[in-house]
Order: C-alpha cells, then sequence, then structure tokens
C-alpha cells in the first residue's frame, strides 16, 4: 500500500476529474491525502479520501469577481498569488510530508505549491492537467496579443522579484515557466482524448491522455420529445443575467426544451415568469442533462467541453477566458462546435439552429465522443500515479 497526496486549487472543474482516480486508486489499497479546500470537503471526503483544510491559508476564494480574471491574464498578479499561497504553506505542509511521508505528489498543474514542495523534498510527482497539455507548440492556440506580450516583458522584474522570496525559504527555481509548464520528463496525466490534444504527437510517453473523467449519473434523466438545449457558464464566472435573459428570449416561440443552470449568484426573482418549455436551475446532474441533450452552449471550461463530447454532444461556444477561448477555437476546429458571434437572443437563436440543422457538428462529435470512449480513464490515470511510484 502507498502514500499518496493530492493538492488541488478550490475549483469544481480542477476537483471532479480526479476523484474517480481517487476512488480506483483506494480500491486498489492505496491510502490518499487530499489537499483542498472546505466548499469541495464532502465531494472529496465521498471519495474516500482523507480531506485536509487550506482555507486557512486561502488567497483565493476571497478574490473578486476582477482579480479572479486576472488569473487568466496577469502572469504578475498571478506569480504574486502562487508564491504566497506556497509560502503561506510551506511550514505546515513541509512538517505534514515529514510524518506521512508520501510515496507520490499528484497535484493540479494549477496548484503549484504541490509541485514546488515535491521538487523541494525530492518526492516523486505526478502532473494532474484538466486543461490541454501545454508546450510551445500546443500553446500557440491561446493567441496572445502583442499589447500582453509587451506588458509580460514589463512584469519580469516584478515575478523575480516573488520568486525570490521562494528562493530563500529553499525553493530551487530557475524561472516562472519552469513552475507553470510541464516538460517532457514530467509525469502527467491529462484528462482528455489524445485525438482532441492540439499537438499530441509533440508529448512524449511521460504523458497520459486518459480521457475525460465521467461522475457516475445520480439519476437518469428522461430525454424530452423535440430537441433539448442544455446552457450553463459553469461554476466561477456565471453572474451574466443579460445572457440568461437572451436565452430566454431566444428560445421563447416553445420549439427546443431548454435548461439554463445558472450558478447561486442569480437573485430568486429571475426564477419567475419563465416558459413552460425552459426550465432554470441553479445547478443540475451535468452528467444526466448531457447523456440526452442535442447541444450544449457552454462557457468552454475544459472538463465541461471533455464531458459533451464523452456524450456527442455537439456545442454553441461562448468562451469567459482567456484559456476557453483557447478551447473554444480548437473545439470549432475540429468541427464539434460552432463559435457565438456575440450574447444577443438573435445570434444565440441561430447559432443553436445552425448547429442543430447542419449534421457535421453531430458527427464531429460523435467522432470525438468514440475516441474519448476509448481512453483509458481513471483506471490509467491510477496506472500513471503507480508508475510513478515504481
Amino acid at each position: 500500500m502507498s502514500k499518496i497526496v493530492f493538492f488541488n486549487i478550490p475549483a469544481h472543474g480542477h476537483t471532479n476529474p480526479t476523484l474517480g482516480v481517487v476512488r480506483e486508486l483506494i480500491s486498489r489499497g492505496h491510502e490518499v491525502w487530499y489537499y483542498s479546500y472546505d466548499l469541495l470537503r464532502e465531494k472529496i471526503e465521498s471519495s474516500g479520501a482523507h480531506f485536509i483544510s487550506c482555507d486557512k491559508y486561502d488567497l483565493q476564494t476571497g478574490l473578486s469577481e476582477k482579480d479572479r480574471l486576472r488569473l487568466g491574464k496577469d502572469l504578475a498578479f498571478s506569480t504574486k498569488l502562487l508564491v504566497d499561497t506556497t509560502l503561506a504553506l510551506d511550514d505546515a505542509i513541509i512538517q505534514d510530508m515529514s510524518v506521512l511521508r508520501p510515496d507520490v505528489i499528484v497535484s493540479d498543474s494549477m496548484a503549484f505549491w504541490g509541485k514546488l514542495i515535491a521538487l523541494k523534498l525530492e518526492i516523486p510527482f505526478v502532473s494532474s492537467t484538466t486543461t490541454f497539455a501545454f508546450n510551445r507548440y500546443s500553446s500557440k492556440i491561446i493567441k496572445r496579443s502583442g499589447g500582453s506580450l509587451v506588458r509580460l516583458l514589463l512584469s519580469m522584474p516584478q515575478i523575480n522579484k516573488d520568486l525570490n522570496r521562494l528562493r530563500t525559504k529553499g525553493y530551487n527555481i530557475k524561472n516562472v515557466f519552469s513552475i507553470i509548464t510541464n516538460d517532457n520528463d514530467t509525469n502527467t496525466i491529462v484528462y482528455t482524448a489524445p485525438e482532441f490534444q492540439p499537438c499530441v504527437d509533440t508529448f512524449s510517453d511521460k504523458y497520459s491522455f486518459v480521457g475525460a473523467s465521467i461522475r457516475p449519473i445520480e439519476k437518469e434523466m428522461e430525454k424530452p420529445k423535440g430537441k433539448l438545449v442544455y446552457i450553463s457558464l459553469g461554476t466561477i464566472n456565471n453572474s451574466n443575467i443579460n445572457f440568461y435573459r437572451n436565452c430566454i428570449a431566444a428560445f421563447e416561440d416553445g420549439k427546443y426544451n431548454v435548461i439554463i443552470s445558472v450558478g447561486e449568484q442569480v437573485g430568486n426573482d429571475f426564477f419567475s415568469d419563465i416558459q413552460d418549455n425552459i426550465t432554470i436551475a441553479r445547478s443540475v446532474d451535468q452528467m444526466a442533462v448531457l447523456a440526452v441533450a442535442d447541444v450544449f452552449l457552454t462557457h468552454c471550461g475544459m472538463n465541461s467541453v471533455n464531458e459533451a463530447l464523452y456524450f456527442g454532444v455537439p456545442m454553441v461556444l461562448f468562451p469567459q477566458l482567456p484559456e476557453q477561448t483557447g478551447v473554444a477555437a480548437h473545439t470549432n476546429k475540429m468541427g464539434a462546435g460552432i463559435l457565438l458571434k456575440n450574447d444577443s437572443a438573435v445570434s444565440i437563436r441561430t447559432a443553436v439552429d445552425t448547429v442543430v440543422t447542419d449534421e457535421k457538428y453531430k458527427i464531429s462529435a460523435k467522432f470525438l465522443s468514440d475516441a474519448f470512449r476509448r481512453c483509458s480513464g481513471a483506471k490509467g490515470a491510477a496506472n500513471a500515479i503507480e508508475k510513478a511510484i515504481g
């Protein structure tokens, strides 16, 4: 039996894919400790892992929506956050690791402190990547403007100043890119299919493309008569009430059945006077809905796109963040979705009509669904972790 430690960020989309892996590892006799945040405690503990709260060191869940958006755009701001978080956790985690003596650390690719601690203590490390795998080839799908490159160069002195704070605590760091990227020598689990991964042939055999980690459906939905449109902006940047109102207006004629998941930030008054063909919910069992949906209007979070492709559901693509823009562009390139021109009611309806009537989107989604279903899933991820232990 091995001792395995997971680290993750306070995000459902980064946590959910790992839970099936945790269950698989525990079923094989391993013991798992999972460092995360209290908002995810229940689902992590339900996987059988020992949950360890990082809330008292938390610098992320309290961020304003404006600052959350900066995480995807401002490298200096992101670097300061990862350095502050690593240093806040340092003493407690180092002490814990001396007691636990784990055989391997598995850390989300954005929970950089897990990687840094593994390197500092020379513990075998596996990166858990819920985005595409990024190297100098695949990263080109996220197009950066000339202005953003200039801002990056101007921010380097502050970035290096923050990195020096880590170096004084014993973290041997070359530069910020050695933290935020993995090279071909890093054991890496990627939760997508190789057929969907950009530039897949540029990655070494250290990379395990295991496909989507699909949660069991809690309660199967009966497929309604007619076409079903599912709409969700995910669990973070989901407070765009004007967008939801335009979605309602787009489908008020009753031609489609519509399910809209709006999260917790929308007021209760939004749920009144809704047409019979439209269901508004704060949350849904996304697996159950995708299993019967005909179209998914999505914010293009990687987890949501993977899940849609697993079920062969073509998409209308409405990204909110730079990372999601790259996912949307690649999904569009693969033919499994159409980019939403704007969030007006007319554009929403036109895009959905196009995906429903043009069979090529369904065919492309079906091709990728078959690819995802051939993947090794949680068992393959567990195999990769055991291989890293040696």
